[in-house]
């Protein structure tokens, strides 16, 4: 796939970057857990606007 040469140029830290960020959202957004009474309620607003 990639050698060791291709992570040492720029777009290669970037592209090590962003796989990090990925890692780091997955990690995260897996420990979220809306409670099932709060995801049911309906959440609406009414504005209105003059």
């Amino acid at each position: 796939m990639y050698n060791r040469s291709f992570f040492q140029t720029k777009l290669g830290q970037a592209a090590m970057a962003s796989i990090a960020a990925m890692v780091a959202f997955v990690a995260l957004s897996t420990q979220m857990h809306a409670s099932p009474a709060l995801a049911a309620a309906p959440q609406h607003q009414t504005v209105e606007i003059a």
